[in-house]
């Protein structure tokens, strides 16, 4: 399954703190094996023989971390591993300057309670009918039909729609927003140069159409996510344009893609796994302890953290501005963190995974995907209970900091 060799690229693209054997050719971009899935993918990383950290070559070159007790020290360790810059190439990631992403504690404490205020439980169980509906709406037209590209008419509306709603913006912009979320997550580009221009062309995108809604809303009472995030304030003074700009444009950014790719997979999973699909059927009380096992299996982020001073870490020696990719789905998936962890076992007893990132950046939006997963097991399955991937399918997968599964074309009887 290992495809990658130990010191395949020319000596003298090498940094002098990075040693021969810790230099494997990866790139995230364009992951080896990505055509047999993307978990599969990223599990190469963790084959017999390879180190605990490596060094690449590809994006401008950079670190990864390949085993799940680092992915959570990196998360963990702000002080040693800075959020300033967490996109790939860092050339692209200087590009990205959304709030509060990019702040470290203690500034990043007071940008995050404001984000914390619409995306709480309480707020959860606010709209939980609401988003029930929205699902409802989507799952039920297709129930007669007998099949579906579950990634298209499924995975890339009902997020989106839900989170539209909450933003109280028109769905008629969605794909707008939507290409300026996937040019940040999975830029253009054949080199560092050309993604960083897609990476700031994107934010500056975010930024052009988010300034006349912020400006209407502004000073008003509106119950909206927008609404409550700009009349907020942070250490006692109101948000700043600046601040309110890239404050909304991040939560636009992770509300528009990470659910929309997760959920394909998920499908994709349960299509191929009748028996799997049968217990959840058989048993709906257990979906909610089920999601869990799932975000474990199918994690999709992989996002990156810079070293902020000259340390020793792992037995290499690391510098200051160094990058180091954090692949969440190297800590669900590894043996170390849990038992037989290729295996999908919905009543697992131990379980553990960084799927939602971990430290003070962990995913601010974890309640509301959990949400959203688990009602689309809910309400699909009330109405579709047995389905199947269809025969010529065909999936197409795709890394970067947030990867992908498109084309899952579903199949089920029509009674």
């Amino acid at each position: 399954m290992n495809s990658y060799t130990a010191g395949a690229v020319p000596a003298g693209d090498i940094p002098d703190n990075v040693p021969i054997d810790r230099v494997f050719d990866v790139d995230c971009f364009n992951l080896a094996g990505i055509e047999e899935g993307y978990q599969e993918a990223c599990k190469r990383l963790q084959a017999p023989g390879m180190p605990n950290m490596i060094w690449t070559p590809r994006n401008g070159g950079h670190w990864i971390v390949t085993r799940g007790k680092l992915v959570r020290d990196v998360l963990n360790s702000p002080d040693r591993f800075s959020s300033q810059v967490i996109v790939l190439p860092k050339e692209a990631g200087e590009k990205y300057d959304l709030l509060p992403t990019r702040l470290d504690p203690p500034q990043h404490g007071g940008h995050r309670a404001v984000i914390n205020k619409t995306l709480n439980p309480r707020e959860m169980r606010r709209i939980e009918s609401s988003v029930r509906q929205i699902a409802i709406d989507l799952i039920e037209p297709l129930v007669a039909k007998g099949r579906c590209d579950f990634s298209l008419d499924f995975a890339q509306q009902f997020p989106i729609r839900v989170f539209m709603k909450m933003v109280d913006l028109p769905m008629t912009d969605a794909p707008l927003l939507k290409h300026y979320a996937t040019q940040i997550l999975r830029p253009d580009g054949a080199n560092s140069a050309e993604m960083a221009i897609s990476v700031e062309n994107a934010v500056q995108g975010f930024y052009a159409y988010l300034e006349p809604v912020i400006n209407e809303r502004r000073g008003n009472d509106g119950t909206d996510m927008v609404s409550i995030v700009i009349n907020s304030e942070i250490d006692g003074a109101p948000i700043s344009q600046a601040d309110a700009l890239s404050l909304i444009a991040n939560l636009l950014l992770a509300g528009l893609d990470t659910v929309v790719s997760f959920l394909s997979f998920m499908m994709l999973f349960l299509g191929r796994n009748p028996e799997h699909l049968k217990q959840l059927a058989d048993n709906p009380a257990s979906i909610p302890q089920s999601v869990e096992e799932l975000l474990r299996r199918f994690p999709i982020v992989s996002d990156a953290r810079m070293v902020t001073d000259d340390f020793e870490y792992d037995g290499v020696m690391l510098k200051r501005g160094d990058m180091v990719q954090v692949p969440t789905a190297l800590a669900g998936l590894d043996e170390e963190m849990n038992e037989d962890p290729w295996k999908v076992i919905f009543n697992r007893k131990k379980l553990e995974h960084s799927t939602f990132g971990g430290g003070p950046h962990r995913c601010a939006g974890l309640h509301l995907a959990r949400m959203e997963i688990t009602i689309t097991l809910q309400e699909w399955l009330a109405r579709i209970p047995s389905f199947r991937v269809t025969k010529d399918a065909n999936p197409i997968f795709s890394s970067g900091m947030v990867a992908m599964v498109e084309n899952v074309p579903l199949e089920w009887d029509v009674a």
